[in-house]
């Protein structure tokens, strides 16, 4: 069950589902979905055990907890050999502050998300990766004013017809 094409409708809707509520019971997403409880937890089950369902986790109101700041820092790398690449990895994921690394193309090598309490802890940490020499040339990076929206889930089904959704 590595790709879309091993998963089915009922699958991909158990999928949709737990996205949104992933503490529901096995009855309730069987209800939700139409199926019976048995097949309905086999193939949640089969989900897991194959990889496709990774984990369960709660969404959390970061602004409840105190104040924040969310910034994006694009990273370039002075060398790009393998090696570089995966020291900066390596040194990079020792931060919980960095929630979010995508290894990308285009004009710098990383884009990171990072959470910090506030700039001055947010400038901390930059200072902190500098010194690692994990590789860094050169950053820059956005702060996030607000959040208008947020997807709640993966577009399952996008994906899995493999084209766009306002087609």
């Amino acid at each position: 069950m590595s790709n879309s094409k091993s998963l089915d409708l009922a699958d991909l809707r158990i999928l949709e589902h737990l996205q949104r509520e992933g503490r529901c019971s096995n009855l309730e997403l069987a209800e939700a979905i139409s199926l019976s409880p048995s097949p309905c937890l086999t193939r949640t089950k089969r989900l897991e055990q194959s990889g496709v369902i990774t984990g369960y986790s709660a969404k959390i109101a970061l602004d409840k907890l105190g104040s924040n700041v969310v910034v994006f820092s694009e990273i370039t790398l002075s060398s790009h050999y393998p090696a570089d690449f995966r020291k900066f990895e390596m040194g990079a994921s020792k931060y919980r502050e960095i929630v979010e690394c995508y290894n990308v193309s285009g004009g710098y090598d990383y884009l990171l998300k990072i959470i910090a309490p506030n700039i001055a802890l947010f400038q901390d940490l930059m200072d902190r990766l500098l010194e690692d020499e994990i590789g860094i040339d050169k950053f820059a990076s956005r702060i996030v004013l607000r959040q208008p929206y947020q997807q709640r889930a993966e577009p399952l089904l996008v994906i899995a017809k493999g084209k766009s959704s306002w087609k």
